[in-house]
C-alpha cells in the first residue's frame, strides 16, 4: 500500500505576516508612533533620560563620558541666553527642545543626514511638531525663530568641535561659524561632558525653569 501524496499545507495554516512596529515604549509606558505620533505620548521625562544617553559626534569625542544630546541641548540655551539675555523664555525652550526627536531616532551626523535625506527629515519634523504642541509651543516655529536657534546650535557646535572632537579653530569657524564667545567659566562647565544621571537632571531642572 503506498502512502497517499504530501499536499502543502492549506493557506489558512501558513504564517501570515505582521505589520511592522512603528512605536516605540518608553520608560513612562507612553507608546510613541513614530508615524502618528500623538502630543498626548510625549513626556519630558522620557525626552530627558534618552537625550542623556545619546552621543554627539557619534561618540568620538575627548572625555571620561560621552557627551550627550542633553549636555548639547542646554549648551545650545545658554548660547542663547548670553548672547541675548532679554530673549523670551518660550524661545529659550523651544531651543533646549530643538533636539528633542531624537530622544526617539538618535542623533544622526550631518553627513549621514545628508546620504539619507527627506526620509530622516519628514519623521524629525513630525516628532518635533507633536514635542511643541505637547509643551504649548507652535507646531511649526516662525522662521526668524529658527534663525536664532540655529545659530546658537551653530555656536554650540563650534566649541564642541573645537573643545571636544578634534577640530581645529579654523576649520570648526569653516564648518560652524565663529566662537560664540561664552564666559570661560561656562565653557569648563558645559565643555566637561557629563554622567548620563548628571545631564537627565539638568535638562529636566532647565525644562522646569523655563516651562514653568
Amino acid at each position: 500500500m503506498t502512502s497517499a501524496a504530501k499536499t502543502p499545507a492549506s493557506s489558512s495554516a501558513a504564517k501570515t505576516p505582521q505589520a511592522a512596529r512603528v512605536w516605540q515604549r518608553m520608560l513612562s509606558g507612553r507608546r510613541l508612533d513614530l508615524l502618528d505620533p500623538s502630543p498626548l505620548d510625549v513626556e519630558i521625562a522620557d525626552i530627558a533620560h534618552g537625550l542623556a544617553r545619546v552621543a554627539r559626534w557619534n561618540g568620538q569625542t575627548s572625555g571620561a563620558h560621552i557627551f550627550s544630546v542633553a549636555q548639547h541641548t542646554l549648551l545650545v540655551e545658554a548660547v542663547m541666553r548670553e548672547k541675548s539675555p532679554r530673549v523670551d523664555a518660550r524661545l529659550r525652550l523651544a531651543a533646549l527642545l530643538h533636539d528633542a526627536p531624537e530622544y526617539v531616532i538618535g542623533d544622526m551626523i550631518s553627513p549621514f543626514k545628508a546620504v539619507i535625506g527627506e526620509s530622516y527629515k519628514a519623521v524629525e519634523r513630525r516628532l518635533l511638531a507633536a514635542i511643541h504642541i505637547r509643551f504649548g509651543l507652535p507646531a511649526v516655529l516662525d522662521d526668524a525663530i529658527e534663525r536664532q536657534i540655529k545659530a546658537a546650535d551653530r555656536g554650540a557646535a563650534y566649541l564642541e568641535a573645537t573643545h571636544l572632537a578634534g577640530f581645529t579653530k579654523a576649520e570648526a569657524k569653516r564648518l560652524f561659524g565663529s566662537d560664540p564667545g561664552l564666559p570661560p567659566a561656562m565653557v569648563d562647565d558645559y565643555l566637561t561632558p557629563w554622567s548620563a544621571g548628571k545631564a537627565e537632571k539638568r535638562l529636566l531642572a532647565r525644562f522646569a525653569a523655563l516651562y514653568g
